[in-house]
């Protein structure tokens, strides 16, 4: 089971997380501040961890510091009151995953947690596995019942990213900028195009489909 640690001192805010994640089948262990939940991390193993920031005894900034310290990799996402850029450049800065400024859409939270802890699954095991279809990140190879389609670099590169944000809506624009860099011959076309070729190459897949969102972009969706 996936094991979350909650440090907020809020009693209601963290009763409130707590009972939401747990309703969505995580472990979850709670605490009021700081230094106790650097006390737990020391002695458990954790999926995610998930502070506030201005907490009694040891604030998130300096939690978050210790936590890096000993592991590199443990998903960590701040919940704040506090909006401002510099806080959320030191929270970067220091290795922070996430970070969600208070007040928040509970079910927002819930599934921004689900998206992180997907990602991490991910990076850790280096393969995506979607129904009949398996890509994986070491070798680069995708593969549909076993057999391996063919993918250019870049083909795999825009499928890796849709697949790793099941349901989010990526624009057109914001591809052409992830994927054609400065490349000046690259139209929001030449993403329509693209997209085309992928949906050909992964129709007999029975775990996702590429949806077009009408005037934004694309979203991979799990059937």
């Amino acid at each position: 089971m996936i094991k979350i640690l909650i440090a907020e001192d809020d009693k209601d805010l963290n009763r409130l997380v707590s009972t939401c994640l747990r309703n969505e089948g995580y472990d979850i262990i709670s605490c009021l501040d700081g230094e106790s939940a650097l006390e737990k991390t020391e002695n458990t193993k954790f999926d995610l961890i998930l502070t506030d920031i201005m907490m009694p005894k040891m604030d998130g900034f300096e939690l978050a510091e210790n936590i890096r310290l000993f592991d590199k990799n443990v998903p960590i996402v701040f919940m704040t009151a506090k909006d401002d850029k510099p806080s959320k450049m030191l929270g970067y800065k220091i290795g922070i995953d996430d970070y969600i400024v208070k007040p928040f859409d509970i079910d927002v939270l819930v599934m921004k947690i689900g998206a992180i802890l997907r990602r991490a699954k991910i990076e850790t095991e280096k393969e995506i596995k979607i129904g009949n279809f398996q890509m994986n990140i070491v070798e680069h190879t995708a593969s549909i019942d076993g057999e391996e389609i063919q993918l250019t670099v870049r083909e795999f590169d825009l499928l890796f990213k849709l697949l790793s944000y099941p349901k989010k809506t990526f624009t057109r624009s914001a591809l052409m900028e992830e994927f054609w860099d400065y490349d000046s011959s690259a139209t929001s076309r030449t993403v329509d195009v693209y997209m085309a070729k992928l949906r050909e190459k992964t129709s007999q897949c029975t775990g996702f489909e590429i949806l077009t969102v009408h005037g934004l972009g694309y979203k991979a969706v799990i059937k």
